[in-house]
């Protein structure tokens, strides 16, 4: 219904996803004009950053286009609407990510792709037809990650009913965060993103694996095809998650 009632005006959604597509190339405009004063950004050309940016810009472009409504969760148990959605047919979480489904998301992914074409042309090597297949791969699972995350929070919305802005952090955040090399950032942080909160396996892990580059926590070759499983594993936590935050979900009376 939503995605027939956004076609029904079809000047308003390509110019409203002609501007989500530009507004998220203004995230990469910041990246060229970095590249402007520079050579290399942490040992990184600019067609290898501008890899990590599209990939990453694409795998969330595509866990917003489905799951992006998941932030919502909080302000539907608040209200009360909730609650109609428990008694219909049909399982919440189907209704939750379909709900207002905003087909313009589609902009990112579009903008992501124009620009992984651009840094594929940039880089100095040429990826075999293997390489391209582990590079979909790779956007394929940061996109299942990154909605496996957006579901989780709002899961825990159950329990905090306000924490949108902690599942943006996240994923935005996540976003904002793999769109540069891991070696312009601390140690600290790059064990956070590998191990307590798996960001580092959306792009970065398996990225370094194609641009034959070595890993700056010294992680064995093995990890670099960890993103699937890293996927299924946090797609099998949130089911636990979002099925005990149902079970102990109590109508706030709205």
């Amino acid at each position: 219904m939503w995605f027939r009632s956004t076609l029904a005006y079809r000047a308003s959604f390509l110019l409203t996803t002609l501007g989500h597509a530009a507004s998220s190339a203004l995230e990469f405009a910041g990246i060229l004009i970095i590249f402007s004063h520079v050579d290399q950004l942490g040992g990184f050309s600019v067609g290898e950053v501008a890899l990590m940016y599209a990939t990453a810009s694409c795998s969330l472009g595509l866990a917003d286009l489905f799951l992006g409504n998941m932030d919502q969760l909080g302000a539907r148990i608040r209200d009360g609407s909730v609650d109609t959605m428990l008694i219909r047919p049909v399982p919440l979480f189907a209704q939750v990510a379909a709900d207002r489904f905003v087909l313009r998301r589609v902009g990112r992914i579009i903008q992501g792709v124009l620009v992984l074409g651009w840094a594929i042309s940039r880089l100095d090597t040429t990826f075999s037809p293997l390489e391209y297949v582990l590079l979909a791969g790779v956007i394929g699972c940061g996109a299942v990650i990154f909605g496996a995350l957006w579901a989780l929070g709002g899961a825990f919305q159950f329990w905090a009913q306000d924490a949108a802005q902690v599942q943006n952090a996240v994923t935005y955040g996540g976003n904002r965060l793999l769109q540069y090399p891991p070696t312009i950032y601390g140690t600290e942080l790059l064990r956070g993103v590998t191990y307590l909160v798996p960001l580092a396996f959306v792009n970065w892990i398996p990225l370094l694996r194609l641009l034959d580059r070595e890993s700056p926590l010294g992680l064995p070759g093995w990890v670099d095809f960890l993103s699937p499983l890293v996927a299924v594993a946090l797609c099998v936590l949130t089911a636990v998650v979002w099925r005990v935050g149902i079970r102990t979900y109590r109508s706030t009376g709205s």
